[in-house]
């Protein structure tokens, strides 16, 4: 009965982020929004070459050129996120690179 009430109580206390999961907590902040970007614009680029494919072999009108001319948009938009996905990526390291860096040196001598 004890511990239950213990554990119940440890819930509602305020509890303080340790120096190792506020770093992972930055390095979630530089990936995430990288990552989110990166499948969305990529599946985004999927569906226009999927489009293309349709319009080029004639399921949706009869309109060949056109489909071809959608689907190369699309291979660049899926070819582009890599590149757009590692730029984002270095530009978001850089703005935080110095707040990572600080708290690594500071767990790295506590230990």
């Amino acid at each position: 009965m004890k511990t239950t009430v213990e554990k119940i109580r440890a819930q509602y206390m305020p509890q303080e982020k340790s120096k190792v999961e506020t770093l992972k907590a930055l390095n979630a902040k530089v990936h995430r929004p990288v990552k989110a970007f990166a499948y969305t614009f990529g599946s985004v680029g999927a569906l226009v070459l999927g489009t293309g494919m349709c319009f080029a072999m004639k399921i949706i009108g009869d309109v060949m050129p056109l489909g071809i001319a959608v689907g190369v948009v699309g291979m660049g938009m899926m070819v582009a996120t890599y590149f757009l996905y590692q730029k984002i990526l270095n530009k978001r390291k850089k703005k935080y690179a110095e707040q990572i860096y600080q708290l690594a040196d500071e767990i790295s001598a506590a230990e």
